[in-house]
């Protein structure tokens, strides 16, 4: 070879190594991966979608698994699993039309009969959770599967094909297309669950089957999740992320240590340190369709007595908790449904059921007295809380309420998230703080849980013969404004008649966010975190 075909030879290759190291020869090797950090304030309770109750679990399944319908960046129910829904013009009879490119995160397809397994699993009465109600309230013929008393062909909900599932409604109800966006509702995989056994279901990442924008590839209850893309995701080209880590930290201090540092991409900032940050272009607000309260335990002295209960209920202030204590854009509760749920056309419900419980300390220390007489000296009382900074410093500020307005000492006790719901569903407590988020757009949502039937400990064993009747009429009154008039009886009864329990407040979270991150959804109801339109610029 001659020099100068050797000289070229030898350009040739330190050409071809230096494109090769620009990351020309193979974009999918040297692409780099987008990755969203987040938080989880609380430990994860329940994976599993027809048992778990509360927010924490149902917004990490909500990015895991996907519903008939999904909610959009307006809150607004999509199709989903859904490619379309026909309603018939009784809107009683929804039949929904299925993708033809939707399928499991092992690739088997999602059918038509994994929504009604799904379905009918959450109302058995040997399978079902607390969630059975979500359904059976609204499906025909599911109530009387709940209890027993028919099989599950007397449940309307028909499998017309693969691909096409028809569901009749025991009356019309306008938000049912966003149920279908709730886990409740999810589909699941009969075959699958019956492979990982019923006792080992949803325990484990692999331990689960996904048809959601993301699957789990590490899942521990007390440290958090890992998230990524899935692959067999019928929309996955629309999903920009390709992880999400989302960690389990309890103190809002030390989540601001890890966004400064760069560790994550979002946190959620204390009251302490909200003014400190509230100039910064990274400082935002959010609200939610959630309820903070004082539930009480109706089964414990001395809150079996209606005037102890109305006591306590009037000797704290929720402006002063909210300003002094929060400060963080949440709003001051007088009543249980959340500030902005609907109520008609004109007015949300807030709006036109009003001011229910507002501060009184003089009528406070009097019904102390009057229950006093009626039961004697008060017993030792204890607080049950969470072990996160906003629990516990709500727990402190009504300890320091009760004491100052009405001279009474109570201890507080605390316990992780998932163990104070633990604790106060077997009614092991005196008095708990509490808090509801809304799974749709409407009072009913929340009203219903103090139906009493059965007697539930999270709802403080609460029972009263007049509200159970006007629910239950609700549910069944196709007239909107009777409808309506019958919910806001119901909210006076259960907390002006029986001070069933103290509105705390409605939840605001003020933020910080890194710049890069997009279009991260925060629901106002149902579950509230939305990853699937996040961008990572």
């Amino acid at each position: 070879m001659n020099k100068s075909l050797s000289r070229l030879f030898v350009i040739l290759c330190l050409f071809l190594l230096v494109i090769s190291g620009c990351g020309f020869t193979d974009s999918k090797v040297n692409k780099r991966e987008k990755v969203l950090n987040l938080s989880l304030d609380n430990d994860i309770p329940d994976l599993n979608q027809v048992l778990t109750t509360d927010g924490i679990s149902f917004s990490i399944l909500n990015n895991v698994m996907e519903g008939l319908f999904r909610l959009d960046e307006n809150n607004e129910p999509q199709p989903a699993m859904a490619e379309k829904v026909d309603i018939s013009d009784d809107k009683l009879t929804y039949t929904f039309h299925l993708r033809d490119d939707i399928k499991w995160s092992n690739g088997e397809p999602v059918t038509a009969n994994d929504f009604k397994y799904s379905w009918l699993r959450a109302m058995h009465p040997d399978t079902s959770g607390a969630y059975a109600d979500i359904l059976y309230n609204y499906i025909e013929g599911g109530e009387e599967y709940f209890e027993g008393k028919v099989d599950e062909s007397k449940v309307a909900i028909e499998v017309k094909d693969e691909k096409t599932l028809e569901v009749t409604l025991k009356a019309p109800s306008p938000f049912f297309l966003g149920l279908t966006a709730f886990a409740t509702y999810f589909p699941l995989n009969e075959t699958f669950i019956n492979e990982v056994g019923e006792d080992k279901f949803a325990l484990t990442a692999d331990a689960i089957l996904y048809n959601g924008p993301f699957v789990l590839t590490e899942y521990d209850q007390a440290e958090g999740v890992t998230l990524e893309k899935n692959p067999e995701y019928w929309d996955k080209d629309n999903v920009d992320v390709d992880k999400v880590t989302l960690k389990v930290i309890k103190e809002k201090s030390t989540a601001l240590n890890l966004y400064e540092s760069g560790e994550l991409d979002r946190v959620y900032l204390s009251s302490a340190d909200v003014d400190t940050y509230r100039d910064s272009d990274e400082f935002g607000t959010e609200t939610e369709f959630i309820s903070w309260f004082l539930q009480f335990n109706f089964l414990e002295k001395p809150f079996d007595n209606v005037n102890i209960r109305k006591a306590f209920q009037l000797a704290y202030d929720p402006e002063q908790l909210t300003k002094t204590v929060l400060n963080n854009g949440s709003e001051p509760a007088y009543g249980l449904v959340a500030a902005g749920v609907h109520g008609n056309d004109e007015k949300t419900f807030r709006e036109l059921s009003g001011d229910i419980v507002q501060p009184d300390y003089d009528k406070a220390k009097e019904f102390l007295e009057k229950g006093l007489e009626e039961i004697g000296e008060l017993p030792k009382i204890e607080l049950l809380t969470a072990d996160d900074t906003v629990a516990k410093d709500t727990a402190t500020f009504l300890q320091s309420e009760f004491k100052k307005n009405l001279n009474v000492d109570v201890d507080i006790t605390t316990k992780p998230y998932s163990g104070r719901i633990e604790t106060m569903r077997e009614s092991d407590y005196v008095m708990g703080i509490s808090r509801w988020g809304a799974d749709y757009n409407d009072p009913m949502d929340i009203l219903s849980l103090w139906d009493g039937d059965p007697l539930s400990g999270l709802r403080g064993n609460y029972f009263n013969e007049k509200y159970k009747r006007l629910i239950d009429d609700a549910s069944n009154e196709s007239d909107e404004e009777k409808r309506l008039k019958m919910l806001i009886e119901a909210e006076h009864i259960m907390l002006e008649d029986d001070g069933t329990l103290g509105p705390l407040y409605f939840e605001g979270k003020a933020y910080l966010q890194k710049p890069h991150v997009k279009n991260l959804i925060i629901h106002p109801y149902g579950a509230s975190l939305e990853l699937k339109f996040v961008k990572i610029e």
